[in-house]
């Protein structure tokens, strides 16, 4: 009773009747009994109604929703990602075989790096790669969605027929039924027999051995190819309509509206796609048994850096290939975005 004359009517009214009850004995000393108890339990039920009142508000807040929702990627980043970043960081200043502890060697693996040949040839290769791979995908992609923009009954089929191999493009089985396609009696080498060409060994010689791994990726083209789908339909009509009363014809209207208007996708399918390149791993490994023959002409810097770590334990080597290869893609990225400026068109643009 007294704590809720305390939490009604205020710390005034409450001393008030203490010392109306100190003039009657009797009631001065029943009040005298509880009133420690009185006074804890008002403290306790205001602390709690104002955790509530606290956690109430911290629950609806419109950023404790985002980080709830977004949690599983945090965790996710930083399990999957920084932390092990950080770890092949440390490992790549150690001599670390996974059976033992790591022993610190500072720089030894970087300057490694420097009299490795089959680094060289592992960096010179994968560049190779992206160089063709990367511009063919694209061209490929942009000449496919610019035809499936065209009105159509079948477009939408058509879109996600094109769009198919990209989902499937990068498995294994793929790869297996790529690698019988260009085996010694495989269909290629059928058909290029038929015009009178001598059969090729695509995977027995250096010299063409990263070809059918270039085909392969460029044949993966469908998600770049929706990009550009999306872009060009964002083109307002009314830039071709005026240049065709212009008398613009189809390449010329192709070249002067729709690349430039299209410019800042390719910027971005361009980095990504890049990424992708330096990145690539499994074609060249179940191609090649995981070893890049011949001759390591396909032997990507990933392949390597999987061998170093994961067939030769040497996990120390492989964290300072790692890092090689990020600073090599951050390196390029950073060039392609600081040239953008010459070739990529924004429509809206801070002086």
């Amino acid at each position: 009773m007294l704590s809720n004359t305390f939490a009604r009517g205020g710390f005034e009214k409450f001393y008030l009747k203490i010392v109306l009850a100190m003039k009657n004995p009797v009631v001065f000393k029943n009040w005298a009994a509880v009133l420690p108890f009185s006074l804890t339990w008002s403290f306790l039920m205001k602390e709690k109604n104002t955790g509530a009142v606290r956690l109430r508000k911290f629950l609806n807040n419109n950023n404790t929703v985002g980080y709830i929702f977004s949690m599983p990627f945090i965790i996710g980043f930083l399990g999957f990602v920084i932390i092990p970043m950080i770890v092949s960081l440390y490992f790549s200043f150690t001599k670390y075989n996974i059976r033992t502890a790591p022993e610190w060697i500072g720089l030894s693996n970087y300057t490694r790096l420097f009299t490795d040949a089959r680094f060289y040839k592992s960096v010179w290769v994968t560049v190779k790669y992206v160089l063709f791979a990367v511009p063919l995908k694209l061209a490929f992609a942009l000449l496919i969605a610019f035809i499936l923009t065209k009105k159509s009954k079948l477009e939408s089929i058509l879109r996600a027929v094109y769009y198919l191999p990209s989902l499937i493009g990068g498995s294994v089985a793929v790869t297996l039924v790529w690698k019988e396609l260009f085996s010694y009696n495989g269909l290629v080498n059928t058909i290029i027999g038929f015009f009178g060409i001598p059969t090729i060994s695509w995977f027995g010689d250096e010299r063409f051995a990263v070809w059918p791994l270039i085909l392969l990726t460029v044949w993966q083209f469908g998600s770049s190819m929706i990009i550009f789908a999306a872009g060009i339909k964002q083109i307002p009509v009314t830039y071709y309509e005026a240049a065709r009363i212009d008398g613009a014809g189809g390449a010329r209207i192709f070249f002067n509206i729709t690349l430039p208007q299209l410019s800042p996708i390719i910027l971005f399918n361009l980095v990504m796609q890049i990424i992708s390149g330096f990145m690539v791993f499994t074609q060249s490994y179940i191609i090649s048994g995981g070893t890049g023959r011949p001759n390591d002409s396909t032997n990507f810097i990933a392949l390597y850096i999987y061998n170093e770590a994961f067939k030769y334990f040497d996990m120390g080597y492989a964290s300072a290939l790692a890092w090689i290869l990020l600073l090599m893609i951050a390196l390029i990225t950073v060039v392609v975005f600081k040239t953008s400026n010459m070739w990529v068109f924004y429509e809206y643009k801070e002086d």
